[in-house]
Formats: structure tokens, sequence, C-alpha cells
């Protein structure tokens, strides 16, 4: 061990490290550490000098990270929350806390979840930031890297990605797949059988990061593939799509009876065994340390817990159907 070497790095050079991974600009790390963009210019030319490595280059108008700065993230990352942790000894306080949260979820999230959950967020802690972003421009690696605190999405629970070390997955809601389509489709009328699924073209889920869903897989090994005629990024632009075309889509069945884009649309049960679909909370083991991190989980979780219970009663409320 060099202890030399490691006494020249401190923890000021890996809060910088740090922000610099997540902001990818020396102005907005200045401003989110509260110092000058010549200090922390500085600080980066220490802790290139020190790992012998430029860390960040520019690229056009833009810096990129070099494969040291992206290896090095997440463990910096965790010798932050646990110096955090160390220091911070106190409970945590809601109402007095300045900092922020970063999620990422898909549209479909941001319809059963997003509004329920910022507005629960914010009236307990006024003085936050609170950022959600769309989970197509913010992946699993940010979790990993910092960059996220949890990411929320709907799966097949056959889909977790064994290949992200540290991430822990929880389900939250259970849920159902079925098939939409517009109400003028030649199948609207109709029971809907394999036959008539297969014939016609589906509208497509694009993620990069998680495996081929178990109903695909079944589908492909039992029968034949879906064709899949258009691919788009989340449920609102399939459904829009669904909207205008004979075009089938394959979705959640929470998401199809709260969205906006869903209304108007024919739900179908599947006529295949598409084993079983959820949403699910995902977070990146270490992070769980931090006190902020395990309030905002507990209020996840509450929020999921009340719309499970809005369900219930939601159900209890149908009128019975007499014999």
């Amino acid at each position: 061990m060099d202890l030399i070497k490691l006494s020249r790095v401190s923890m000021k050079h890996l809060v910088t490290l740090h922000v610099m991974l997540d902001t990818l600009s020396v102005t907005v790390c200045a401003e989110r550490l509260c110092q000058s963009p010549s200090s922390v210019s500085k600080t980066l030319t220490q802790l290139r000098e020190n790992l012998n490595d430029e860390l960040f280059y520019r690229h056009g108008n833009q810096l990129v990270a070099t494969p040291l700065a992206r290896r090095l993230g997440p463990t910096v990352h965790q010798m932050i929350n646990e110096m955090n942790q160390m220091l911070t000894q106190e409970a945590f306080d809601p109402a007095s806390y300045e900092g922020r949260f970063s999620l990422a979820m898909r549209e479909s999230t941001f319809e059963l979840l997003a509004t329920k959950l910022s507005a629960r967020v914010l009236e307990q802690a006024p003085h936050l930031r609170l950022e959600i972003w769309s989970r197509d421009s913010m992946g699993f690696d940010g979790l990993s890297k910092g960059q996220l605190d949890f990411i929320l999405l709907p799966h097949d629970r056959s889909q977790p990605p064994s290949c992200q070390n540290n991430l822990v997955w929880e389900t939250l809601l259970d849920d159902e797949m079925v098939c939409l389509m517009n109400a003028g489709h030649p199948l609207a009328e109709k029971e809907l059988a394999l036959d008539d699924y297969l014939s016609y073209g589906h509208i497509g889920i694009m993620d990069q990061d998680l495996s081929v869903p178990f109903f695909e897989m079944e589908l492909a090994q039992q029968h034949r593939k879906r064709r899949i005629a258009i691919s788009v990024a989340d449920f609102g632009g399939a459904a829009l799509m669904c909207h205008n075309s004979d075009l089938l889509f394959t979705c959640s069945k929470k998401w199809a009876q709260t969205a906006m884009q869903a209304k108007g649309l024919i739900t179908k049960p599947l006529p295949f065994n598409y084993g079983e679909v959820s949403y699910s909370l995902v977070w990146h083991q270490p992070s769980m340390n931090d006190p902020a991190h395990r309030w905002l989980y507990e209020q996840i979780v509450e929020v999921c817990r009340e719309e499970l219970v809005d369900e219930v009663k939601g159900k209890l409320q149908e009128p019975s159907i007499e014999a």
C-alpha cells in the first residue's frame, strides 16, 4: 500500500470526480459544489497527475470520460456514500433536507406513480430537488455511477439483467399483460385467438438493457415470432400508433387502465401464457447506506401500497353480477 500516494488524494478530489462523471461539465460541477470553475479545474489537474490519466477529454463541444474515469465511478460513489454515512450521525430530517434525488422511469410508470410520489415527497421535504429522467436517456449504469438513486419500471420478471453487479430488484406491484387495438380493428368484436394475434403486425418497445421477455421466447418456441412492424421508445408512442393503424400493442394492464393515450382503445386478454409481469424498483445496493436514500425508498413503497389499496377498493365497489 502506497500511503504517500494515497495521502495526495483527498475527499475533495473524489467528490469532484463523482460530480464530474454525473455532469460532464466543469461549470455545472462548480455550481453544484458551490465553487468556482477554476477551483474545479485545479482539483481535476491534481487528480490527473496522481492517477496519470486525462480522466476527461473534449470531443467537439462535449466532455467525455475516459475508460479509467468510468471504471472508477462506482467505487468512488460507494466511498462517498460510506463517508457520508460516517459523518451523518443524526436522523434524517426531510423537512430541512436541501439535497437532490434522481429517478428514472418509463412513461408508463409516470402515469401510475410519478404524480403521487412527487406530491408526497415534496410535501414532506419542500426544499429538495426531484429529478425524474426518462428510462431511455438514463439506464442501469446510472445507478452504479451515482447518477440515479432509483429506477422504476414495468417488466417481465424473467428480464432482470445478470450483467449488472450490486443491483437490487424489488417487486412493488404485480401486473398483467393485455393486447390493445383501435376500436375499428377487424378483431375488435371477436375473442382474441392466437392465430389472430400472430397474423397482425405488432408495435414493439425498445429496451437495450433488458433481456428478451419470456412471452416472446415462449411464442417463438411454441408457435412463431410476432411480426414487429414498428418499434418505439415507450407506451405512449405505441398507443398513438395503435389508434391510427391495425397494428396490435401488447402492454401493461395497469397502464392501459389509467393512461390518457390508451383511452378509446380496445383491451383484450392475451391468448397465451405470458409468464409473470410486475413493476419493480431497482437500486445500487451500497446506496441504501444513506439515510436519505432509505427515506425515499420508504416513500416509493408507501405510494405503491396506497395504489394497491385503491385497486382493492375499486374492485370491491364494482357491481356484482347476479346469476
